[in-house]
């Protein structure tokens, strides 16, 4: 990629097949997911696009060159939560912090938008996201054998208090 610096910007027309389409070829090839995880992540993009509030709800797409290299959903979960979900940089986009800066804009988003606490479920394979979620400060919360994507794989819930009164609060399912 040339020198040029990337750019943080919300979602439009033809994005939701981007990050599916993306997600499938990398994350779902390298970890054998396969189309099952291709469906989650049409599924999560496709219930965005159906129910976005623009006040409480983003998505964030990094940009370099005009193209797309990165992206983070933030959505209501209810009851003064938010859900960060889907995060994604391109293989030959890694290593230049801009996972951390994704979920930096999601976590300032939803203080912006008056949540308190942001929640996430990860897989424990994901080493990479994990340590940017410990970074900014998210901590798991929970643990369950997983075999949605055809193995048997450990989900974690992870949550990040935005109020500072709270230390931990029930697990919510993606």
């Amino acid at each position: 990629m040339q020198n040029q610096k990337y750019i943080i910007r919300t979602h439009q027309l033809g994005d939701m097949g981007w990050i599916t389409y993306r997600h499938a070829l990398t994350v779902a090839k390298e970890f054998d997911w396969g189309e099952a995880f291709e469906a989650v992540v049409g599924d999560v993009t496709a219930q965005f696009i159906k129910t976005y509030d623009p006040k409480n709800e983003r998505c964030f797409i990094a940009e370099k060159n005009g193209e797309m290299i990165g992206c983070v959903f933030l959505v209501n979960a209810g009851e003064g939560a938010a859900k960060l979900r889907l995060l994604f940089v391109e293989p030959q986009a890694r290593g230049m912090g801009l996972a951390t800066r994704l979920v930096e804009e999601a976590v300032d988003f939803a203080r912006d938008a008056g949540y308190e606490k942001i929640l996430l479920w990860t897989m424990k394979i994901l080493d990479s996201a994990r340590h940017i979620y410990k970074k900014v400060g998210f901590k798991v919360i929970d643990e369950e054998i997983n075999q949605e994507f055809g193995e048997k794989l450990v989900s974690e819930t992870w949550l990040l208090s935005i109020d500072d009164n709270e230390e931990t609060s029930p697990p919510v399912k993606s």
